[in-house]
């Protein structure tokens, strides 16, 4: 699962305060829970998509990048409730799960990642008497949302390597040939990161 990164408009949802948007999604995900509900799922999804591609002018392609991103998960949830409890059950459920990823693709597209980490920072500038540094929990979020795409970008790139070199391999061998070249670039990308961030003063911060 990835999560959009900013796109620049004009629109009215772009000129929103992060914090609005970052609280219109917290509200958006304890409704959703509160009314578990098919048709109540559907709505969110309707409204977010709507907001997204009206109110936002985002591009039809960037929330089907996210839909197709979360679309196995929601299939796997969808299959467990129809088998555990019900299909109608099972369906809200998925849905509810598609709409929350949409919406948050949604205020992270149209959101620079300075403002939704200013306002974290602000979140917990109290909990400082607790000995906790706002800025680092400002500096993981900002890593969070640059580093969450990028890895996705090089397993997509790990999964065309290993295509041109010797076909598409399905089921749990493919996995472990993607996991295990992934897992070593994501640990050398991670190594780089914190000597950089070492020579910086990253620590001190």
């Amino acid at each position: 699962m990835t999560l959009a990164l900013y796109v620049p408009r004009t629109s009215p949802v772009h000129r929103l305060p992060a914090g609005v948007k970052l609280l219109v999604l917290l509200v958006l995900g304890v409704v959703v829970f509160v009314v578990p509900t098919l048709p109540a799922a559907l709505g969110t999804l309707l409204a977010v998509v709507l907001v997204g591609l009206g109110a936002a002018r985002l591009p039809v392609g960037l929330l089907l990048r996210q839909a197709r991103a979360v679309a196995v998960w929601a299939a796997a949830i969808f299959v467990f409730h129809a088998l555990a409890t019900d299909v109608l059950t099972g369906a809200a459920t998925a849905v509810r799960l598609l709409a929350l990823v949409l919406a948050a693709a949604v205020v992270t597209a149209t959101t620079r990642v300075t403002a939704l980490v200013a306002v974290v920072e602000r979140l917990c500038a109290p909990l400082r008497v607790f000995g906790v540094r706002p800025a680092r929990i400002g500096l993981a979020l900002a890593m969070a949302l640059r580093f969450v795409p990028l890895v996705a970008e090089r397993a997509d790139r790990i999964r065309e390597a290993q295509a041109a070199r010797g076909g598409r391999v399905r089921g749990p061998r493919a996995l472990v040939r993607l996991v295990v070249p992934l897992l070593v670039s994501v640990l050398q990308l991670a190594h780089t990161v914190g000597e950089a961030l070492d020579a910086r003063g990253a620590d001190t911060a």
